[in-house]
């Protein structure tokens, strides 16, 4: 039992010892300087506007007054005349129907006009953004300068985590 008791604390001695020599803490570094680390993101957009053009409209025309001449035309045809006269006169009577018809159903049609209409215009555009993605930290700590490159501004100083080990020959 003695041995073992020996063994035990000689193993406990060892693994005390690489604790004892090895040593984390936090300390302060004093801010020499900060620079922005800017990148430039290009964000395009649409940009669009409204114009007005002038478009010439048609007229508008309807149909019905040429096929109700039409008919009234042939109807009146078909009774003048015998046999293949009264063909004739049915087809020209349909003939200058429909044009009477046409005209009079047309009549205040017009010409057509001018008319403003609305036209939507679009392009895309750059439109360029600098971002800041971090920062360049120069920090003195114990008469040393560093360098990182962190996240965020410290500010005046910088929270260090310092490990202290023994050097191995």
């Amino acid at each position: 039992m003695k041995l073992q008791a020996k063994l035990m604390s000689a193993a406990l001695c060892i693994g005390s010892l690489s604790v004892a020599q090895a040593a984390d803490f936090e300390d302060y570094g004093r801010v020499v300087r900060v620079t922005p680390q800017v990148e430039r993101v290009n964000q395009p957009r649409e940009e669009c506007r409204t114009e007005y053009q002038q478009v010439q409209t048609q007229p508008q025309r309807s149909a019905g007054g040429s096929i109700i001449g039409g008919i009234a035309g042939a109807v009146l045809g078909s009774n003048i005349g015998s046999g293949n006269g009264r063909t004739a006169a049915t087809a020209a009577g349909a003939i200058a129907g429909a044009i009477a018809g046409d005209r009079i159903g047309n009549q205040n049609a017009g010409s057509g006009g001018v008319q403003e209409q609305a036209v939507r215009q679009c392009r895309m555009v750059d439109s360029w953004e600098s971002r800041t993605n971090g920062y360049e930290v120069v920090y003195d700590y114990r008469g040393r300068n560093y360098t990182s490159i962190m996240s965020f501004d410290p500010g005046e100083r910088v929270r260090l985590r310092v490990s202290v080990e023994p050097m191995q020959r």
